[in-house]
Parts: structure tokens; sequence; C-alpha cells
């Protein structure tokens, strides 16, 4: 029997209904499982071309629905409508990525000469179950699945109940041209991910979130010691050195690092350090590249740039960060324009802000926003600002902002980060071929580039040593190699 109903609003026009969904309850979890095991077998034992090929019709068919699937997403979401495309464009550059990628990848490696003969091959998983969250639900979905599709595992997708829909019809979309249950959606709440995570018939767990639910993913999936891939949250430091360009291209792209998503991007800008000489000169950069790239309203309307946040608790937890810095000293400053079509009462809009004056560790600092809102941090020097962008426990993304590039990567070699972008900052930093991940407690494993082909693989080796091949020397019954 399915759970309870899931109903998702609007976030933008709370008073509509974008639809419902069933959540699976722990049976049909159990069903899905047994249903994706079956078809692991044929599937993984499909030629590796086959795949790939099934792969690149699918990424064809979700392409022939971009534009309907985008204004679904930007409906659940309150994503802005040029985003959603961009995303669900990109989800089917991965995809077809994926499929070229490893067909060069996956082949065996072969190594033979008088030492012996090694042939390492890479191996699927099995069943992957992948926990995707709101935001970005579409393409953190597919960095996943292709690369485990590919490699000839089957997939699971557990979506978060805010945004449902536009990745089921992926899901569908891509299922009908890999063949039955080689990729599925079961839809529900936590409840939904516990039965899929614990289940003892899947072999893998990709999970993208926060590090609160990532903690539970962990520790669940410890519990059986099935491997995991885990990319969770940052507070991402842009660190603006003494000869960082604060002309207009420059700044209007770290406005869209901080703000686009309303900030409620895992790798988004969370906090600003700028030298205490350009301080001034940097806020009012900063606010007038602000009043020209954001937009506030509809995501549906044209020329906004800027939606609503997810949920009514999400907008009171950072209005609450916000309010809490002000009765500290710290100064709110209200960035970009309003949509004159908008009715901010409809929905759960914040205004961006930027905050000044606010001590290093007020909460609005140490802790992710995940928001429309970024502080400033003044230093006096570069040992100062890297002790700024180091400190906390998260270590997803960073930036470096500076006239010389070399100066840049030396600087970035000192951040604890898994990933530093030079002169610009979130997703127009991302490369296919650079592979993406945290450190720290900010995850493990990595997605994009080959690792995140090769991820979702187990190398395994047959060796036979030259000692013991035909013509070979021989070795003690006990030797170790030499």
């Amino acid at each position: 029997m399915a759970g309870a109903p899931i109903e998702r609003e609007n976030p933008a026009r709370t008073d509509e209904l974008v639809g419902s969904v069933e959540a699976a309850d722990p049976a049909e979890v159990d069903a899905t499982v047994a249903r994706a095991r079956i078809a692991l077998r044929a599937w993984a034992a499909t030629e590796l071309g086959a795949r790939c090929a099934a792969v690149r019709a699918g990424a064809d068919r979700i392409a022939a629905e971009l534009d309907a699937l985008a204004e679904l997403m930007a409906r659940e979401t309150g994503k802005v409508l040029p985003d959603c495309r961009g995303e669900l464009g990109f989800a089917v550059t991965v995809l077809r990525w994926s499929a070229d990628r490893a067909e060069e990848l996956l082949v065996d490696e072969v190594i033979d000469d008088e030492a012996g003969r090694i042939v390492v091959r890479r191996r699927p998983y099995g069943v992957v179950a992948a926990v995707t969250p709101w935001n970005a639900p579409v393409i953190l979905a597919a960095l996943k699945l292709g690369p485990a599709l590919v490699s000839g595992n089957v997939v699971v997708v557990k979506p978060s109940p805010l945004a449902p829909f536009a990745i089921a019809r992926v899901v569908e979309l891509l299922g009908s041209a890999l063949g039955d249950d080689v990729v599925q959606v079961v839809q529900g709440d936590a409840e939904t991910a516990t039965a899929l995570v614990g289940h003892s018939g899947v072999d893998r767990v990709a999970f993208t979130g926060g590090e609160r639910a990532g903690r539970a993913i962990a520790a669940l999936a410890g519990q059986t010691l099935t491997p995991t891939l885990m990319e969770l949250g940052g507070n991402d430091a842009a660190l603006l050195l003494e000869d960082a360009d604060l002309g207009p291209d420059a700044m209007d792209r770290l406005v869209m690092a901080t703000f686009a998503t309303s900030g409620q991007v895992c790798m988004a800008v969370k906090r600003l350090l700028v030298p205490r000489a350009r301080l001034d000169e940097f806020v009012a950069a900063y606010r007038a590249a602000a009043d020209r790239v954001l937009r506030l309203g509809d995501p549906l309307a044209d020329g906004v740039t800027i939606g609503p946040v997810v949920t009514a608790d999400s907008a009171a937890r950072v209005r609450a960060l916000v309010e809490s810095a002000g009765e500290r000293g710290a100064e709110a400053v209200v960035l970009g324009t309003v949509d004159a079509g908008a009715d901010l009462s409809r929905g759960h809009y914040l205004r961006p802000t930027l905050v000044l004056g606010v001590s290093a560790d007020d909460p609005l600092v140490t802790e992710e926003q995940f928001g429309p809102t970024v502080p400033v941090l003044a230093y006096d020097s570069l040992e100062e600002a890297l002790e700024l962008a180091n400190a906390g426990d998260l270590g997803l993304a960073a930036s470096v902002w500076s006239a010389d590039e070399e100066r840049a990567f030396a600087v970035a070699a000192r951040l604890e980060a898994g990933f530093t972008f030079v002169n610009t900052h979130n997703r127009t930093g991302m490369s296919l071929r650079a592979p993406f991940g945290g450190i720290k407690r900010s995850g493990w494993g990595r997605e994009y580039g080959d690792e995140g082909v090769l991820e979702h693989t187990q190398p395994c080796v047959v060796h036979a040593p030259g000692a013991f091949r035909a013509g070979g020397a021989g070795l003690g019954a006990a030797a170790y190699p030499g």
C-alpha cells in the first residue's frame, strides 16, 4: 500500500498546487529494488557500446521535452525559467558526455610483460540508490545516472519531496530508452529514503544534500557496509586579493555566483573576504552589479533572475540569521530590484541582502545560510584572509579573485576546499573534465571528470605473475614479490 500523498505547492504562488505524488512505503521500496536486481542481470551483461547508445537515446528524449520540463521545474522549485532550461540542457550534456567517456575509460586495462600479465576490469556495483535534493533536481540526478548507467549499474532515484515532478519525468524518458526497471523512481520523504538506503539489495548509495541528512544516510549505509558517495554542504569563501578586478563583468559574475537560485546552492558564494583598503570600493561595485543583474519576482516572468526560497521554513531561517546579525550591530543592505509585476506576498520571497560589519563568529558567517544573503568580512593581511577562509569544518568550494593568475593559483593551494575557482565561482566555473567534491565534512567521492565515471565502478584484477608463466624463473612458495 502506498504511503501518504505528498502535495507540492508553488513557492512563488503558494495558493497554487503544482501536483501530488504517492509516497512509497517500505514494501514498495522493497518491490522496486527487487525489480532493479532482476534488471541488473541483463543490463550489466549488455555490451558497453550498447549501454552508451541507450543512454544517448534517453538523453535525446529528454531534450525533446526540455521546455515543458523547465516550466514544471520552475513551478515546483521556484527557480527562474532560464535557469531551469539551462539545468535540463546541461543534464542532457552530462548524460551524453558520460556515454562518450565511458567508451574510453571502461575498457579493460591490460599489462603484459616480463613481470606478468595483469588485466584490470571495471565492474559495476549493482543497484545504486541515488538520493537527491530539490535545488537542482535533474542535474544532480544526472551526475549519478549517467556514470552509473553506462558503467552497468541500475539506479533507483529518491528525489526530494520538494521537487518530485520534473525528475520523475526525466527518469521515465531515460528508462524508456534503457529498458524496464533499469532506472526507477521512488517518491517520499525520510521514511522512503531510510527504506531505500538501508535495503540489503542496494549495493551503493550516491547522495547529495545537507549535512544532517548526510550524517543519517552515511550511518545507515554503514550498518550494512554499503559504499557511499557523499556531496554535502559548503560554506564557500570568495577571497578577493588586493588586485582583484571590481569591474562590471567580474562583479556581475560574483553577484550571480552568490544569488543564483536565491543562494540555495551548495557551491554558492557564502562569504565575501575583501581587503580592508578596498572595502568601500567593493561594496559600491557589488551593489551596482546587484542592481544590474538581480530582479526578484515570479520565476516564469520574463527578465526575472531570482525567485522565492523553497519553503516558509527556509525563509524564516534566513530572515532570522540576518535579523540576529543586525541585533549584534551588523548592517543588512538590500540589493537588486523587484519586478514590476511581482506580488511578493503570494510566495516565499526574500529580498537579497549584503551584510556588513558582521563578526567572524556570527552564525551568519559560520553556518551555511542557503538563502539570498551574504556577509562581507574585511581583512588586513593574506594570512588573516586564509585563516578566515579555512575556518569551520566544511570544505566544498572556494574562489580566489586576482589579476595575477599565478598568484591566485598559489593562494588557492592554501585553501581547504575540494574545488577552488579562479576569477569566478559557482556554475560558471564548472567543467565536465574537472572532478568536483568536498573535503573535510563536505563529503567524499567525486562527480564530474573521469573520476565521476569511475566512481561507479570497482576495479577487479586478474594477475598471472611472470615467475609462474611458461618460461618463468619461479619463486619460493612463501616469497614476497620482487
